[in-house]
């Protein structure tokens, strides 16, 4: 039996809703080796406060209780603060999500597991994270480190352990910026590639026949016919046609076929399948679709004569590969209106080959289109090719469709323009929160290395003012922070070109002409890394830069 709700989302969307979910991944862990690199800075500036607890018979144990505690309390309090700014999120991504993104079923809102589980990790991860500056600082030895003035505590173990942290953050961050990079290239590959027609002045809307009606096919071609003479002959319409389809969307059908001459099975189950969908004459002028071979449909394609077919160049290509399809004849599952059960196969003769038109989302599969006047349908869509604005039109065309039929309703009026915008909205919505995490991403990368290399600094003015005094330039300070900045980030750059592989065979499918190794995409999100890191760190550079080195050679 299968489970019910594996009918509501498709395969693309519960693998982006797992991606998203690896992004969020990723984000609690930039944040948590973020918040291990505070803890540990702030281990180290409390050393003094540590020996002395110690000194007077604080215990191990009592140390790394109160650090963990310290840690717990914080994850506590940022899990509220952030379950509030989910809460606020929610709305706005709610608003920003497309019609169908989700099904009518999804209930979201911020529930009571959810919050459960919200507090949970967060608890978790301030226990994990917090385990390790406690550790640090219930191993201090009070007697050493006060012997030593109170310097012990910026030991080399502890610079390692802090900037490899550091480096962690980064190949995090690499991966989660790769994963919105090639969002980002895909995106664009999309808004660019060639749809196989034009979609600028064209009005385009549903038209069905009265539900309640018992129509021949002779009546329901009649009706289209009427109708379609009526709006073409409206001021300012270049073509009208009927289809029962909608480009960009798909064919109307999905229809089992064989080739005249080629094996094929004589199961339906087992035949290939290609997009089946009626249109009148003026179909390929209306939607601008280039007529590559042969001839289009014309008005003499009539119930009275010969089968006609137009096949598009993927069907021609696949089917019959690199031979001229021109006069040969396929055999369709006859499909009639209100009839229960397709019927047997009807040949069709091939006169034209039709340049591929991508069907949604963005896919291009083999299909053919017969005349409407040979096989009718009483549920259509109409296309209006117009001279002027097709939007301010809609009126006008509204009222030479009522002059025949004073009941019909123009469903879902639109242009081509926003159906073409309409089949970008779900790709538009995940690279927004691609992006969304990216940028966190970035900012939380960016203020780990800051705050290292601020705490270094801090640490290390002793040694800078040496160096100064023995003859050391300011701008040489400058590049020394700087070259250790970069080259923390360098490494973890290098690391993170193992995980954008991942991500990127993990987002392959969901993505559009962008393979696993996306160079460009990496090279962009690896120089903006980088570059983040070099700011981040120019800041404690410059402040390194103005030790004065007579004050740091009195500090102890």
């Amino acid at each position: 039996m299968e489970e019910l709700q594996n009918d509501y989302l498709g395969d693309n969307v519960k693998q982006t809703l797992w991606l998203l979910l690896a992004a969020v991944g990723l984000l609690l862990l930039i944040a948590c080796v973020n918040v291990a690199n505070l803890l540990l800075a702030k281990g180290t500036t409390r050393q003094r406060e540590v020996a002395i607890r110690t000194a007077i018979g604080a215990t191990r144990r009592t140390i790394f209780v109160q650090f963990v505690s310290e840690s717990l309390l914080l994850a506590l309090v940022g899990g509220a603060a952030g379950i509030a700014l989910a809460y606020g999120m929610l709305h706005g991504i709610i608003a920003a999500m497309p019609d169908g993104t989700l099904p009518s079923e999804a209930d979201l809102r911020l529930s009571l597991p959810v919050l459960f589980v919200t507090i949970g990790a967060t608890t978790l991860a301030g226990l994990l994270f917090g385990c390790a500056p406690a550790w640090s600082a219930s191993r201090l030895d009070p007697a050493e480190f006060l012997k030593e003035g109170g310097r012990a505590g910026s030991g080399r173990m502890r610079q390692l352990v802090r900037r490899g942290l550091v480096v962690g953050e980064f190949t995090l961050a690499l991966a989660l910026l790769a994963g919105a990079g090639m969002a980002i290239h895909s995106f664009w590959n999309l808004t660019r590639v060639d749809l196989g027609l034009q979609t600028d002045h064209v009005l385009v809307f549903g038209l069905p026949m009265a539900k309640d009606g018992n129509f021949t096919a002779e009546q329901i071609i009649g009706h289209y016919q009427q109708i379609l003479s009526s709006v073409e002959s409206t001021t300012g319409v270049q073509y009208a046609a009927a289809l029962t389809g909608m480009p960009l969307y798909g064919a109307g059908f999905g229809m089992a076929f064989t080739i005249e001459g080629q094996p094929g099975s004589t199961e339906r189950s087992k035949r290939p399948n290609a997009g089946f969908q009626m249109v009148t004459p003026h179909y390929l002028q209306t939607f601008g679709i280039r007529l590559v071979r042969g001839r289009s449909i014309n008005e003499q394609d009539t119930a009275g004569s010969v089968n006609v077919a137009l096949i598009n160049e993927e069907f021609a290509s696949r089917y019959f590969k690199g031979q001229n399809p021109i006069g040969k004849r396929i055999f369709v599952d006859e499909l009639k209106p209100g009839a229960t059960v397709i019927g047997e196969p009807k040949p069709w003769e091939i006169v034209g080959v039709f340049h591929n038109v991508h069907g949604g989302p963005f896919q291009v599969r083999p299909e053919i289109d017969v005349p409407f006047a040979q096989s009718s349908w009483p549920d259509v869509t109409i296309g209006v090719r117009t001279t002027q604005d097709p939007a301010a039109m809609t009126k006008t065309i509204a009222k030479a469709v009522h002059a025949i039929d004073a009941n019909a309703a123009l469903n879902r009026a639109g242009t081509m323009d926003q159906v073409r915008d309409d089949t970008l909205q779900g790709q538009r919505f995940n690279l927004l929160l691609y992006v969304i995490f990216a940028v966190i991403a970035l900012a939380l990368a960016a203020v780990g290395i800051y705050g290292v290399m601020a705490f270094s600094v801090g640490q290390r003015v002793h040694e800078i003012g040496i160096r100064m005094a023995l003859g050391a330039s300011r701008d040489r300070v400058v590049r020394m922070i700087l070259r250790e900045g970069a080259a923390m980030a360098g490494i973890g750059l290098l690391l993170g070109l193992a995980g954008s592989y991942f991500v990127g065979r993990a987002m392959h499918s969901t993505l559009y002409g962008v393979g696993t190794f996306d160079f460009p995409a990496w090279g962009a999100v690896g120089t903006v890394l980088l570059l983040s890191a070099l700011v981040a760190c120019y800041v404690p550079a410059r402040r390194a830069a103005r030790v004065e080195p007579v004050r740091a050679l009195r500090i102890d």
